[in-house]
């Protein structure tokens, strides 16, 4: 595990980068179907360069494909407007919850050892980590960098998901990811699905190993307010932190109800 002190240079270094990134002011221009984006792609890989991206991501992100997979999913996120009720129903939330609490004994020392560090319970890790992957069954089988640079392209987020690939393209040239690292629809990967710049800001290892990626997940929700051994329901302190995780409502309420579940609460 990364030292506290190396992990924040890291973390400095992170944001050196992304910050000089800049805005999409000199942008490639963004398309609404598969027609452009080859020549998307050469003008962006052309800012890329002048903005330090090494060869070895320049030429994964000339490999890639458009990823109609991807779009299709990016247009059908139906279940965040489901109700709580629905939406636990749906992701299988009981099951989650008993798997869980099953997992909270088994790896007890692994839990304790987060929460002495990071100030995290085991509770709404776990719940993260249930609901993210099925605890690392369905981690996603789509390439990485194709998902990320279609939506880069993609004129409904391009902002968002520019940030994406260009932190995506920085992780190959530093050999964390590869241009064939294969993740979910949008590009998220590992364990708990963390998108490439939550990767660069607050990964402690090989997020396709659970304990790696527990740690980053509480690493990262203790960056965003988490306080140890305040609650984390809905108006208690922490449920800020969980807010950054996911914007969706319906999501933040279930993690928090799952985690306090698993933690022993109804």
């Amino acid at each position: 595990m990364i030292g506290s002190g190396k992990l924040a240079r890291i973390m400095v270094a992170a944001m050196a980068v992304l910050a000089c990134w800049g805005t999409r002011a000199d942008a490639a221009q963004c398309g609404s179907g598969p027609g452009g984006f080859e020549a998307w792609k050469q003008e962006f890989a052309g800012e890329a360069r002048a903005k330090g991206v090494g060869a070895a991501a320049i030429t994964g992100l000339m490999q890639t494909n458009y990823a109609s997979a991807t779009i299709s999913a990016d247009r059908g996120q139906r279940s965040f407007s489901l109700s709580l009720e629905q939406f636990l129903a749906k992701r299988g939330a009981p099951a989650i919850v008993a798997r869980g609490r099953g997992l909270k004994q088994s790896q007890a020392a692994l839990f304790a050892s987060i929460q002495q560090r990071y100030g995290v319970p085991p509770g709404p890790l776990i719940a993260i980590w249930g609901m993210e992957s099925g605890f690392g069954s369905q981690r996603g089988n789509q390439n990485m960098l194709s998902s990320i640079a279609t939506l880069a392209y993609d004129c409904r987020r391009p902002e968002f998901f520019t940030d994406q690939l260009y932190a995506a393209l920085h992780l190959i040239d530093r050999g964390v990811l590869s241009a064939s690292t294969r993740g979910s629809m949008h590009g998220e990967v590992g364990q708990t699905q963390f998108m490439p710049k939550n990767i660069l800001a607050y990964g402690t290892g090989n997020l396709d190993v659970a304990a790696n990626a527990l740690s980053s997940t509480a690493n990262f929700l203790k960056a965003h307010g988490w306080r140890a051994g305040a609650g984390y329901q809905p108006g208690e302190p922490n449920f800020v932190a969980i807010e950054a995780w996911n914007a969706a409502s319906v999501y933040q309420r279930a993690i928090a109800l799952m985690g306090r579940q698993i933690d022993g609460g109804e």
